[in-house]
Parts: C-alpha cells; sequence; structure tokens
C-alpha cells in the first residue's frame, strides 16, 4: 500500500486569517470536495464532551465542515452514539443536552444533531465485517443509514487504550451500547441487586431468556446470555453493567474492528485536533492540564494513518510542566535511572498509562486492510 497523505496546519495565525479559515483551507487542500456529497447524508462523527469537560472540541469548527458539505449539496448532521457507562450521554436525551449545554446547535454548527443509537442506545445495525474478535459489529443505525463518514477528532491520551484519535472516536463512538460493551467486556453483563428496582424491563428485551426474578431481583443466567447488552441499554436505572474486564491489547483490536465497520463501504473522511491534550478520555466530568503543547490540525482520507501520525507529533513534543505526563516521567527517570528530558525515545501514553498498547489497534486495523501505518506529511500554510 503507498504511503497515506497526510495534510497538517499549525495553529499559528495571521492577522485576518482565523483557524477556521485554516481549517477550510487544511480540508479542501485534502481533498474533501473530491467527494461526491450530492443528495448524500454526511455524518460528522464528533464526541460532544461530557458536561464538566472542557477539552472538547469548539461547535465553531463543525460548522466549517457542515458549511462545506452544503457548499458540496450534501446534507450534514452531528452525531455520536451513547455511552456505556453512566453519565449525561447514556441516552438521547440526556446527550441531547450535554451538546446543548457545550454549545452544539444548529445555530452554532450549521446542521441538526441525531444521536446515532436512539433513545435508549439500543438502536443498532448488525454489520458483517469477520474481524478476528467481531463477526458482527453492533453500529448505531444512524451511521449505517449515512451514506458519507466524516471524523473529528479531539487527540487526547486514553486510560484504556493509551491514545484516542480517529479510531476509537469511529470504533468505540460508533458503537451502540451494546457494542461499547461487546468491546469493554470480555465476559457477560452483572446485576446490581441494590439497584434494581424490579421493572421488568430487562427481561421484556432479552431475546434468549436469559434474565428471570428472585425474590423481585433480576438474575442473569450466564448460560444463556450471548452478551448482547440489550438489558443494559434498556434498565432505567443503570443496574444492569458490564465487568470492563477486556485485556488492553484486545479492546483496541476491537476499536479498530469497529472502526472498519463504521467507514465500510463508504466515502470518508477525517480531522484530528491536536490540542488540548488531556491525561484521560473527554468521557471524565473533568479535564486536567494538558500534558503537551498545542500542535496543529492534521487531515487525511486514511483514520489508520492518520491516529499514527497524530501519535508521532505527539510523542515528539516537549512535556507541558506541571502536567501529570511530567510527573509520570520524573517518575520513570527515578525508577530507571533515566536521564531523559521528555525528548528521548519514551512513548507518553506508556509512561501515562503503563498498561495500555495504543499501537495495537494501529497494528490491527493494518492487518484488516482499511488503512497504512506509512505516511507522507504535507504542510498546508
Amino acid at each position: 500500500m503507498e504511503k497515506a497523505k497526510i495534510y497538517y496546519t499549525s495553529f499559528r495565525t495571521e492577522v485576518g486569517v482565523s483557524l477556521l479559515d485554516k481549517l477550510k483551507k487544511l480540508v479542501k487542500e485534502a481533498g474533501i470536495d473530491h467527494i461526491d456529497f450530492r443528495n448524500k447524508y454526511a455524518a460528522i462523527k464528533i464526541h460532544f464532551g461530557e458536561p464538566g469537560n472542557l477539552a472538547y472540541l469548539r461547535p465553531n469548527f463543525s460548522k466549517v465542515i457542515a458549511d462545506i458539505v452544503k457548499e458540496n449539496g450534501g446534507k450534514p448532521f452531528l452525531t455520536d452514539a451513547n455511552t456505556l457507562y453512566v453519565g449525561g450521554r447514556k441516552n438521547a436525551l440526556d446527550h441531547l443536552e450535554s451538546a446543548y449545554e457545550n454549545g452544539y446547535n444548529p445555530f452554532t454548527t450549521g446542521c441538526h444533531i441525531l444521536i446515532a443509537d436512539g433513545l435508549k442506545g439500543t438502536d443498532e445495525t448488525l454489520v458483517p465485517i469477520d474481524g478476528e474478535y467481531v463477526k458482527e459489529a453492533k453500529i448505531g443505525r444512524v451511521l449505517t443509514d449515512a451514506d458519507v463518514i466524516i471524523s473529528m477528532n479531539h487527540f487526547k491520551c486514553h486510560e484504556s487504550t493509551g491514545m484516542g484519535g480517529a479510531l476509537k472516536n469511529l470504533g468505540m463512538g460508533g458503537g451502540s451500547r451494546a457494542g461499547k460493551m461487546e468491546m469493554h467486556n470480555s465476559g457477560k453483563p452483572v446485576v446490581s441487586q441494590k439497584r434494581c428496582i424490579s421493572c421488568g424491563a430487562c427481561r421484556k428485551n432479552c431475546a434468549h431468556d436469559a434474565i428471570s426474578f428472585v425474590e423481585k431481583k433480576a438474575q442473569i443466567n450466564i448460560e444463556r446470555c450471548v452478551g448482547c447488552g440489550r438489558c443494559i441499554g434498556v434498565c432505567p436505572v443503570d443496574a444492569i453493567r458490564p465487568l470492563w474486564d477486556e485485556a488492553e491489547e484486545v479492546l483496541n483490536k476491537k476499536i479498530a474492528e469497529y472502526a472498519h465497520a463504521v467507514i465500510k463501504d463508504k466515502p470518508h473522511f477525517h480531522i484530528t485536533f491536536l490540542m488540548d491534550v488531556s491525561p484521560n478520555c473527554d468521557c471524565h466530568g473533568e479535564n486536567d492540564l494538558p500534558v503537551i503543547p498545542d500542535v496543529g490540525i492534521f487531515a487525511s482520507f486514511d483514520p489508520v494513518a492518520l491516529d499514527l501520525c497524530c501519535s508521532d507529533m505527539a510523542n515528539d513534543q516537549p512535556v507541558n510542566a506541571g502536567s501529570m505526563l511530567e510527573d509520570a516521567l520524573l517518575k520513570h527517570r527515578k525508577e530507571n535511572n533515566c536521564d531523559c528530558t521528555g525528548s528521548c525515545h519514551c512513548d507518553y501514553f506508556g509512561l501515562l498509562h503503563p498498561s495500555t498498547d495504543w499501537k495495537a489497534g494501529i497494528d490491527h486495523a493494518v492487518k484488516l486492510g482499511y488503512g497504512t501505518d506509512q505516511y507522507e506529511l504535507i504542510r498546508v500554510e
């Protein structure tokens, strides 16, 4: 496979030229206008940010992309799937309120918001991919109904995957609640007896008769349970939860397979913002001090090469003083008698979250054949 072209622009601006202008020029140089948008529904996959977190992408950036889609005759909309964990985005109503709170609405973005997997996170399409771990990915129906996929990614470190970029945004972000359980969980869900209110929603929605009630509390028959996760989505009090026990390497590989399912057989384009690089995911209700300086905006048709390029660029940056990464670097020096200054070959993501393996997802995506680990960086002024 030939080298992927990654287009890049810095955050430096001149008087009269805004970052929004530079973003528009960047994506056009990268070829977004080559996509046939005429009368097509274009899903702009984005993370709206958990309430309390301020590291998410500004809505102004998404308006630039939505306007370009409309200029080319397309119908853009912003989308994300509901979360598996308890928080401000676990159902469509809460999710929309969180998006509005963080500034995302038709007036600021120029397009509407659709939650990809519906009201309770159960509106999904089974996409056959025949992966090593996933045979049928459970993808939010809105994404599978879309004609074009555009991902807008806030690059960050991540406590489970090492780093989060395009693959994480597409794969984990595109999976329904049941899909997210499949990625995070190597087993079956469990019921919190204390939280269960005996409403029966889980039993009603179980297609395998795996749920019964003992002393008015739900119980899951593990032998009958197939791990579909629908009971997690329909429980109104979050009494049913996954075990969150999947190995980190396998998690990244499953995410790579889910990302493949989202973009499979569709035109797709990807934009990553290497800025406000927080030590943890934007799913947190807070964001710590950025661990490296802001770098720039990157765009490509190849999400795999894009993730690798942004990871390489992040690892080439100095460490921000007072950040969690500096704490991890000081600990590394002390434990390994290392005199590195932050510009050596230490992997920042591994320093911050030693149990993670971000490269496993890149390698697996390359193996699946929808991206490459070879890239050419092209600067756009």
